[in-house]
Formats: C-alpha cells, sequence, structure tokens
C-alpha cells in the first residue's frame, strides 16, 4: 500500500514520533546500551514498550541490535548510519526542551531537568 504524506514532519513522525522513540534515540545519541541500562535511563517505560519502540526502529533501521555470542547472551542497540543523520534534529529537541525547562522556571513553575 502506497504511502501519502501531506508534509515532510509527517513522514519524520511516522518514525520518530511518539512519546518514547525520542528518549530512545536520544539516550543513544553517544553510546550503545544494552535494554536494561536503556530501561534504567527510561523511568517510566514498561518493558514491553520499549522492546516494541526498539523493534519498530530497528524496522525502520534508525537503530542496530548487536548480538554477542556469549553466555550469558548479551544484546546492544546502537543508532545506525542513518539513524545518525537524526543528531542535528535530536540536538536541536534537546536545546529547546532546555529552554523551555527555564521558561517555565522563570513562570514560576517547579520543573527541572534531571542529568
Amino acid at each position: 500500500m502506497k504511502k501519502i504524506y501531506n508534509i515532510g514532519v509527517e513522514a519524520t513522525m511516522d518514525v520518530i514520533g511518539g512519546k518514547w522513540k525520542p528518549i530512545i534515540l536520544c539516550n543513544l545519541r553517544h553510546n550503545p546500551s544494552r535494554p536494561g541500562e536503556l530501561r534504567r535511563q527510561i523511568p517510566g517505560i514498561s518493558q514491553k514498550m520499549l522492546t516494541q519502540q526498539l523493534r519498530e526502529l530497528e524496522i525502520d533501521n534508525i537503530i542496530v541490535r548487536k548480538i554477542y555470542n556469549q553466555v550469558p547472551p548479551k544484546v546492544e542497540y546502537s543508532l545506525s548510519p542513518y539513524g545518525e543523520t537524526l543528531n542535528g534534529l535530536l540536538d536541536i529537541l534537546c536545546s529547546w526542551g532546555e529552554g523551555h525547562v527555564q521558561t517555565l522556571k522563570s513562570m514560576g513553575e517547579e520543573v527541572q531537568i534531571l542529568e
């Protein structure tokens, strides 16, 4: 079935949209991670949701899953070369979010970014 997008951002959101995918991608930007590490870095995500989102990102060629032949088995996820083309966009999203938090603070809201 042919996909038709009305605007480019629809195609982008089709791949990286939703609550968890951008957060997963930001966590994979600098270092490969094992699923357990990602779970600790992303409080609130269930194991089922993490697995689903990782599979979808892998199908879309945004991330790569590397399986190490050892006992116990070790799996590691990283951005694919194609996924690395999102780094500029992810940097802008992170910067905007940091600025937004500062704006909320200046308006008297109690908010912070844990780093």
